[in-house]
C-alpha cells in the first residue's frame, strides 16, 4: 500500500493525486501506479476518442504514462496532477496524428452477435449513424476535435481544457464554436430521419459547471 494512501480520505482528490506524484519521485515504488489508477478510464477515452483506433489509443497512452513517469521531478504544481496528464496524453495523441498525416480512421463496430438480432434494421441503422458521427468528428480540425471532447464529451470546463492545451480560454471557446458549427452541417440531416428515432448524441454530458460555453 502506498505510504499516502491513509489519508487519502480526507484530501480533496487535486491534494490526493499531489500526494501520491511526491511519494512516487520521493521513491514509493506503488504511488505513481495508484495514480494512473485513479485516472487511466478518463485518459484512456481521451485518447481513443482522439485518434479513434484501439490499437493506437493504447500506445499513445502508454507513451503518455511513460513520460509522465520520468517528468514527475519537474512538476511544478501550477495546474491540477490530472490537467498535467490530459495534457500528456493528448500531446502523446497530437505526435501520432502527426506520424500518419491526419489521415482519419472510423473504428468499425463489432457485427458478431451471439443470437440473432430483434430488430436487425434498427440496429444497423444505429450502427451506421454511430459511424457518421464517429467520421464527423474525426474530419474536424485535430484542434476542433480535442476541445469538443474534452469540453463536451468529457465534462472538462473550459478553463482545464485550456490548461491541458496550454492555450487561453477563450481559444478553447473559438475551437469549440467552429467545431460545433462544422457538425451541425455535416450531421444536420440526421436531424429529420424518417423514421423518427432519436440521434445519438454528439457530445456527453457535461460534468461540471464552471466554464460553459
Amino acid at each position: 500500500m502506498s505510504e499516502v494512501s491513509q489519508g487519502e480520505a480526507t484530501q480533496t482528490p487535486d491534494a490526493r493525486d499531489r500526494a501520491l506524484l511526491a511519494a512516487h519521485v520521493a521513491g514509493d515504488s506503488q504511488a505513481f501506479g495508484a495514480l494512473v489508477a485513479l485516472h487511466q478510464d478518463r485518459l484512456w477515452a481521451v485518447a481513443l476518442r482522439t485518434l479513434g483506433d484501439r490499437e493506437e489509443a493504447a500506445d499513445a497512452v502508454q507513451d503518455a504514462l511513460l513520460s509522465a513517469y520520468r517528468a514527475a521531478g519537474g512538476f511544478r504544481g501550477e495546474a491540477k496532477v490530472t490537467t498535467w496528464l490530459h495534457r500528456i496524453v493528448v500531446n502523446a495523441c497530437l505526435d501520432r496524428v502527426r506520424r500518419r498525416q491526419a489521415r482519419p480512421t472510423v473504428p468499425l463496430p463489432d457485427t458478431h452477435s451471439g443470437g440473432e438480432p430483434t430488430e436487425p434494421r434498427d440496429l444497423v441503422g444505429e450502427r451506421e449513424i454511430a459511424l457518421e458521427v464517429e467520421a464527423a468528428l474525426t474530419a474536424l480540425a485535430y484542434d476542433q476535435r480535442v476541445a469538443i471532447l474534452l469540453v463536451d464529451i468529457h465534462g472538462m470546463s473550459v478553463e482545464d481544457a485550456a490548461a491541458v492545451l496550454e492555450v487561453p480560454s477563450g481559444t478553447i471557446k473559438s475551437r469549440c464554436s467552429r467545431g460545433r458549427a462544422r457538425l451541425a452541417v455535416s450531421l444536420g440531416h440526421l436531424r429529420n430521419r424518417p423514421d423518427g428515432a432519436p440521434v445519438p448524441p454528439v457530445t456527453g454530458p457535461r460534468r461540471q459547471t464552471g466554464g460553459r460555453l
